[in-house]
């Protein structure tokens, strides 16, 4: 995360605070589960949940489950037959997740699908309206291809850590890190794709909001 600690520690006593079901998730999965700097968190999930809110979605496609934080966020804004797909590659994540989805009362509007997304999302029947990629950032790309052509026009695109610590800024950055250098390559993709508009947000470890035209 690049983002400024003070400006973020300011930024969330300016937030509206997480639903209950939402910070018990959080604070589970800090005590419990690996790596959890992958959770979405407070602040990321709180934008979420307002682009979801706003769009309304009937469809949203989530590449990259973790334990569920994000797609809780996501799925708050659904409309009321709306449904989320989420796809994660970890099976032992599954029934930490699916509890948290139940608790929040959202498990009949969720798709929980295990296993490769490279081998799900031709499966997936579009239009959607919000994608949320946050997945292997080597695939970043190929999930973007997959996503921009079953997205709606006018739907949104949401890529996260994109910013990558700051690898991204220049090759020399990356060094070897071979993500870095993927995020490099899909972020002047997108900054060239003559089918989207979008915008870098330097929020975290950075977020790209992609409309498709």
């Amino acid at each position: 995360m690049i983002t400024d600690p003070q400006a973020e520690n300011y930024a969330l006593k300016h937030t509206s605070p997480e639903s209950a079901v939402l910070k018990k998730l959080n604070r589970e999965t800090h005590a419990k589960i690996l790596r959890p700097r992958m959770l979405s968190g407070h602040f990321q999930g709180k934008l979420l949940e307002m682009i979801s809110h706003m769009l309304q979605p009937k469809k949203i496609l989530e590449i990259g489950t973790y334990t569920g934080y994000s797609a809780l966020c996501m799925a708050s804004g659904l409309a009321p037959d709306g449904i989320l797909h989420t796809i994660d590659h970890n099976p032992e994540l599954e029934d930490f997740t699916r509890s948290f989805f139940k608790e929040a009362g959202v498990e009949n509007q969720i798709v929980y699908h295990i296993g490769e997304a490279l081998d799900i999302l031709p499966l997936l029947e579009g239009p959607f309206d919000l994608v949320f990629i946050d997945a292997d950032k080597e695939n970043y790309q190929i999930y973007y291809d997959h996503a921009l052509e079953k997205t709606r026009v006018g739907g949104i695109i949401l890529a996260d850590n994109v910013l990558w610590d700051g690898k991204v800024f220049s090759p020399e950055s990356a060094g070897k890190d071979a993500e870095a250098h993927a995020l490099i390559k899909f972020n002047e993709s997108i900054q060239q794709d003559p089918k989207v508009e979008n915008i870098l947000l330097p929020i975290r470890d950075g977020l790209t909001m992609i409309r498709k035209l």
